[in-house]
């Protein structure tokens, strides 16, 4: 397992759009996701150390952040044939049970995951309302582990930020996670 750290922000790079299945048995493009105060687009997994240590607290602070007009899309990326446990069937398994309030999505072809320029599960990428990015940080001080339950919130305060002013902090925290199973050619 390689741990990375994501790239600083882009201030206003434009969404890319993408159209992929998710486990509802439906197709997701960016203008079905999009809020009407922002997106945050995520690159998670099911294996993953990193994202397993804040599924909890992100299902949380999604369902928080749909009463601030932002809408969540999780894209799963990895190569399920080096990683057995980010199946789409496991995806369904574990969007059941947390409870997922958003599309949990497959790219099995890798092509979004390339177009956003995603290294790691978990990967963030919050977008205003004209669907410019304002966020690429972490999602709080967690790492393999659960970090303590007062830390503070920079994802959803960041995106609580982008959903009232359109403009996300200068100042971010790197994401830090899992390298994306790329598959080989």
């Amino acid at each position: 397992m390689v741990s990375l750290q994501t790239p600083v922000c882009d201030f206003g790079w434009k969404a890319v759009d993408f159209d992929l299945p998710g486990i509802d048995g439906k197709r997701h493009s960016l203008a079905d996701a999009s809020g009407p105060n922002g997106l945050l687009v995520m690159f998670i997994c099911n294996h993953c150390p990193y994202v397993k240590a804040i599924l909890e607290r992100l299902v949380r602070d999604t369902r928080e952040l749909l009463a601030h007009g932002v809408n969540t899309i999780a894209i799963m990326s990895n190569d399920p044939a080096e990683y057995a446990e980010d199946s789409f069937d496991n995806m369904k398994k574990v969007a059941r049970e947390f409870n997922f309030p958003f599309p949990y999505v497959w790219d099995e072809t890798q092509e979004v995951a390339k177009a956003y320029g995603a290294v790691c599960t978990p990967d963030f990428f919050g977008f205003n309302a004209g669907l410019e990015l304002q966020y690429r940080g972490r999602f709080d001080a967690s790492r393999k582990e659960t970090a303590p339950a007062d830390v503070r919130r920079d994802l959803f305060e960041a995106m609580a930020e982008v959903a009232r002013s359109g403009l996300g902090p200068r100042e971010q925290i790197p994401s830090m996670g899992c390298s994306i199973k790329w598959k080989q050619d």
